[in-house]
């Protein structure tokens, strides 16, 4: 595949301004390759954060679900029922930037204490209940955060291939072309100089001989 064409103006001019565009294309392509490496060494830590909540939120699930259970049989549902808040848990979610990608980094889960009265069963199936919550989050923002890392790394690699591959060799066959093309424009210029002063070489004797033969006046 040849690519596609570059538009440039003629002349030195031209190849100046491709020369330009060329360092600039390289620099890119620099950078991208050095945050394709930060990003590609980023991932597989989170990969195993991810891993590790999703076994976290499916430990506390299951306790939190025996605890139910437990609670349901000692103290009954009315129990659970009135030992319940009407309040809302809160989520907050921080986020950190990785070579200007902003993700996810940390959670914080707040529960509004209750005014019911509650056995201790009960009780112990509530704070289950709201260790699994925190773990679902946790795990949510571990997924949400690889998710955006592994779509930026994707994203990266291929705007990489676009300038390495595509958009620097372009460049570097414009600039070969135009070279070329000035150099003939040099020598084909240089060729009408030497035709020129050979030419004026040439009439220089005829004028003098004109001069020598002309009669002399009076």
């Amino acid at each position: 595949m040849n690519g596609p064409r570059l538009a440039v103006p003629p002349g030195r001019a031209g190849r100046l301004r491709i020369e330009r565009r060329l360092q600039v294309a390289r620099r890119g392509a620099d950078l991208l390759d050095r945050k394709l490496r930060i990003l590609q060494r980023t991932l597989p830590g989170l990969r195993a954060d991810a891993q590790r909540a999703a076994r976290d939120w499916a430990r506390c699930a299951a306790d939190a679900d025996r605890w139910l259970l437990r609670a349901a049989l000692l103290s009954g549902q009315r129990a659970i029922r009135v030992a319940g808040s009407d309040t809302s848990a809160e989520i907050d979610v921080s986020y950190a930037v990785t070579v200007g990608v902003r993700h996810p980094a940390a959670i914080t889960c707040t529960f509004h204490p209750t005014e019911n009265w509650a056995s201790a069963t009960v009780a112990a199936a509530r704070q289950a209940h709201q260790a699994s919550l925190e773990a679902a989050a946790r795990s949510a923002a571990t997924s949400a955060s690889l998710r955006i890392m592994e779509a930026e790394t994707t994203a990266t690699r291929m705007r990489l291939r676009a300038v390495r591959d595509r958009w620097i060799p372009v460049l570097e066959r414009a600039r070969a072309e135009l070279a070329l093309a000035i150099d003939e424009q040099e020598r084909a210029d240089g060729a009408r100089l030497r035709l020129a002063a050979r030419a004026g070489h040439s009439r220089d004797p005829e004028r003098t001989e004109s001069a020598a033969v002309r009669p002399a006046s009076g």
